[in-house]
């Protein structure tokens, strides 16, 4: 019976093969073959070219020496030595034909997501080759940065000696957190994850998805787990909205302030699971690095409750020691608001 690996066998030989012929070929509906095919797209093993009724379909080592068949889709893989995102970008720019007819706030944030990223493979992966590819479908921009490196978590956790890589995102969605602070502000993924539609890091076996046509981020535990990193991002071509948009938000000057990153968003439910906080040492995990921050919004949405401690340790121990820091709080329910507010009214009284 034919499966996936003799239709992958037959696409390795011939370089582009079409449903109706594989079809044909072992004798079998073109939906069943089509449903085989469409597996294989989905892991990446093959690219489909064209629409539903013309589709092709191709194995990536077959793009990369015939970029002419798909003037829609940009794949190279990388050696990692003396490599310069800017020279990658340019190369994409000439050769990624759709790329020309961008509307310049488009052009700026893919231009923006996709260099932050592969100069972060560059830099801290230790991978000594990178697969990137650029693709375009119907009215979705997408690329992926795929290292075979260290991982991002597991770097995190190793040079900041956290306990899991559930504490490596927790750092990294605050933004600031760099393995490398000489090189970098650690703002990269930070605001990557928040320009697109989509965006998902995995590595591992942790994979976090930012979502932001449904303003939510999810924290999955997956099976087959990615060696390296890899970062999937997307956008849709008519969208509007301006990379300055992004930086604008979290940029806190305040009355005399300077530009800069000042503000960041904590969504406090990563931070254990079931959603209960209740002891002073998880308030000092959600608290960890926002130190660097003039603003601070606490994100409760999916928090059930928290207890006297977490509270107290938030909003009076931390606050009383950074004055300076305002801390917003969001989406909270009764109970919630009901410690917050306690806490809040506690340390007022304390002063």
């Amino acid at each position: 019976m034919i499966n996936t690996e003799h239709i992958l066998k037959i696409a390795q030989e011939k370089g582009i093969i079409k449903s109706r012929n594989i079809a044909g070929s072992f004798g079998v509906s073109r939906q069943y073959a089509n449903k085989l095919i469409s597996n294989l797209v989905e892991e990446k093993k093959l690219i489909k070219l064209g629409s539903t009724r013309s589709a092709r379909y191709a194995t990536v080592e077959y793009i990369q020496e015939h970029p002419d068949v798909t003037p829609n889709i940009y794949t190279r893989q990388l050696v990692n030595k003396g490599l310069e995102e800017h020279i990658v970008l340019d190369d994409i720019e000439h050769r990624f034909l759709p790329f020309s007819r961008f509307s310049e706030n488009i052009k700026s944030i893919f231009t923006y997501a996709f260099s932050e990223m592969l100069n972060n493979a560059i830099e801290h992966s230790g991978s000594k080759k990178i697969n990137v590819s650029v693709s375009l479908n119907d009215d979705e921009l997408s690329f992926a940065v795929d290292d075979f490196g260290v991982g991002v978590y597991r770097n995190i956790m190793k040079k900041r000696h956290l306990k899991s890589e559930m504490e490596a995102i927790q750092d990294l969605l605050k933004g600031k957190m760099t393995t490398e602070p000489k090189l970098h502000s650690g703002e990269g993924i930070f605001f990557t994850s928040k320009v697109g539609d989509e965006f998902i890091l995995d590595s591992y076996g942790y994979q976090f998805i930012a979502n932001n046509k449904i303003d939510d981020i999810f924290v999955k535990k997956v099976k087959g787990q990615k060696q390296g990193t890899k970062v999937t991002f997307r956008i849709n071509i008519d969208d509007r909205h301006h990379l300055n948009d992004i930086f604008r938000k979290y940029t806190d000057t305040g009355v005399g302030g300077e530009y800069g990153f000042d503000k960041t968003e904590v969504y406090v439910r990563l931070y254990i699971a079931g959603g209960v906080h209740i002891s002073r040492s998880q308030a000092r995990r959600v608290l960890s690095g926002l130190e660097k921050f003039k603003v601070v919004a606490l994100d409760y949405e999916n928090v059930p409750m928290v207890g006297q401690a977490f509270a107290d340790e938030i909003y009076r121990v931390f606050q009383k020691k950074h004055p300076s820091i305002k801390i917003e709080n969001l989406h909270m329910n009764e109970a919630v608001r009901f410690m917050v507010d306690r806490a809040i009214t506690e340390a007022q009284r304390g002063k």
